[in-house]
């Protein structure tokens, strides 16, 4: 009979195979109940995603996100095959979301064995991403243009990086260089896989003597990389590589920061140690300074600055797994200097830590296994990982309970809609024949992807209390030629009094008749008795049309 039953017993790697799965099942399984709970805002550059991706499936792939060129359409692509296969629809933006987060809760798993020769840790390092903190939860469910990929792609840059350095072989050289390249175009963030995997390879065939063994590797790379970022290539060459690189190092936000130098790195280092901090431990939601689970906040906390500590020490150990701690040090360490030295260090918005989440992962891991060995016990290890995942649950559901705004990618609270009154403001502007007009980035583009594109109003308006504007807004021009074309508009403005109050004082200085109302945060102008335009874009001077 026991001959009988080790039959049937899995053997180590299925093990390791089917824990990882059962891990993978409980994070999607999680998912599902936060997107059927509603706690993510439709916001606008999610649409832009899902507007790209139906734009693909007629034909119009573009090379980037609409109205920058740091961000490749892959994550748009991606998007355009799931509405191919089952409809146009916001909750197919984030299945693919879903899966490219179990992919990469996989290859971090991977990365645990083959770092630290233990598929404990990386068993361990896939269950703290099966529940993570709320900024991790909020990036990996919900898109922006490619922050799944970049973590994906920054996972199987780490493995490539590592099979050739140890294996020596051609075929992981040339993967190297495809994901680099892929990575590359599909989203700059990339830039901190990259630039240490890189130098892993590099001071790898250093080592061997010139010859084909040491150029072949680097012309295999290029190659790849030459495929893989061929849509960037592409570009550059008929529009000029300069945009690339102003907007690679942040030219959409150049100006957020002094340009004294000691204050500009000053204001960087306190917006990730200060801020920064506080969010990727999931002591707060990036959206605001109000702290979760708090009778677990200083143990999260402690344990935190604990695995940090350990992982620095760690790196003067000289065993199997040292090069792959260096490897996951330089990739957070890459994050943190391109953060201090570039214009996104203005911006501590949650998204810009995303790379720090598989590092973390795995060093806690380490850090685990660590307690587990030195208590001679699993009990102590499995409280403390237990811990942890109920303060990341904890703070999420509290996040999420808090409407406005859910859990959501906006941090200025003007921004925060009430997206139940969408269907509503969609029949109104129908049954009105309003089917052109002016609004808002954060109207604009789910009014466009809710309405299949038969209602069109382009952002000419701001929402900022202080009038600021800025043209990038407009992210695409056919809607804007649209809009301009028409002989009717109307215009919807969101949370802006003052805006509202200008408009009315603009439309009876030009004698033009309105009508409007409000629905949820929407206030609408309608049944304009002529198209009055906005004239000079975020100038704020407006006239009627002649």
């Amino acid at each position: 009979m026991r001959d009988l039953l080790r039959k049937f017993r899995p053997n180590p790697a299925n093990r390791f195979a089917a824990s990882v799965l059962l891990v993978v099942v409980v994070a999607t399984g999680y998912k599902i109940m936060l997107l059927a709970a509603d706690v993510f805002p439709f916001n606008s550059d999610e649409a832009v995603v899902g507007l790209m991706a139906r734009h693909i499936l007629a034909g119009k792939w573009q090379v980037f996100f609409y109205g920058q060129a740091y961000m490749g359409s892959l994550d748009a692509t991606f998007v355009a095959l799931g509405f191919s296969l089952f409809g146009s629809q916001t909750v197919i933006i984030r299945v693919v979301q879903i899966i490219l987060w179990s992919a990469t809760i996989i290859t971090t798993a991977l990365l645990g064995r083959m770092i630290f020769n233990s598929e404990r840790i990386g068993l361990i390092a896939a269950i703290f991403l099966a529940i993570p903190t709320v900024n991790t939860t909020l990036y990996t469910s919900i898109s922006l243009g490619g922050y799944g990929e970049a973590l994906l792609i920054g996972n199987l840059l780490l493995i490539s990086a590592i099979k050739a350095r140890k294996s020596g072989e051609l075929k992981w050289y040339g993967l190297w260089g495809f994901l680099a390249g892929l990575g590359l175009w599909a989203f700059g963030i990339t830039l901190v896989f990259i630039v240490p995997t890189a130098i892993l390879l590099v001071i790898t065939l250093s080592k061997i003597q010139s010859g084909p063994q040491r150029w072949r590797p680097v012309v295999a790379s290029m190659l790849a990389a030459g495929v893989g970022g061929s849509p960037l290539l592409v570009w550059a060459f008929q529009n000029n590589v300069s945009p690339l690189f102003e907007e690679l190092f942040g030219s959409a936000i150049t100006g957020a920061s002094s340009t004294n130098l000691i204050i500009f790195l000053f204001e960087h280092i306190r917006n990730i140690v200060l801020l920064g901090s506080t969010v990727i431990f999931g002591l707060r939601p990036p959206w605001a300074v109000v702290w979760l689970a708090q009778p677990l906040l200083s143990f999260a906390f402690a344990f935190w600055v604990f695995v940090i500590g350990y992982a620095f020490l760690q790196l003067k150990r000289k065993d199997e797994a040292m090069e792959g701690r260096w490897l996951l040090m330089g990739a957070s360490g890459s994050l943190f200097l391109g953060f201090i030295f570039t214009p996104f260090g203005a911006d501590p918005s949650g998204r810009y830590f995303l790379p720090f989440v598989v590092p973390m992962a795995l060093f806690a891991a380490e850090t685990i296994e660590l307690i587990r060995q030195k208590a001679s016990s699993v009990v102590w290890s499995r409280v403390i990982l237990g811990l942890i995942l109920v303060f990341n649950f904890w703070g999420t559901v509290e996040a999420a309970s808090t409407r406005p705004p859910g859990i959501t990618t906006q941090f200025d609270s003007i921004t925060w809609l009430d997206h139940s009154y969408d269907s509503e403001l969609v029949k109104f502007l129908t049954e009105k024949g309003e089917f052109r007009g002016y609004s808002n980035y954060w109207v604009a583009y789910p009014l466009a992807f809710q309405s299949n594109e038969s209602l069109l109003f382009v952002p000419t308006l701001p929402y900022h209390q202080d009038f600021r504007y800025t043209p990038r807004d407009n992210r695409y021009l056919p809607y804007y030629e649209q809009v301009e074309s028409s002989d009717r508009i109307a215009y919807i403005s969101t949370n802006h009094a003052a805006l509202n109050e200008l408009l009315r004082e603009k439309f009876s200085e030009a004698e033009v008749s309105w009508e409007e109302t409000q629905i949820g945060n929407y206030v609408i102008f309608y049944n304009l008795s002529e198209p009055f335009r906005p004239v000079g874009m975020g100038e704020l001077n407006w006239a009627a049309e002649d």
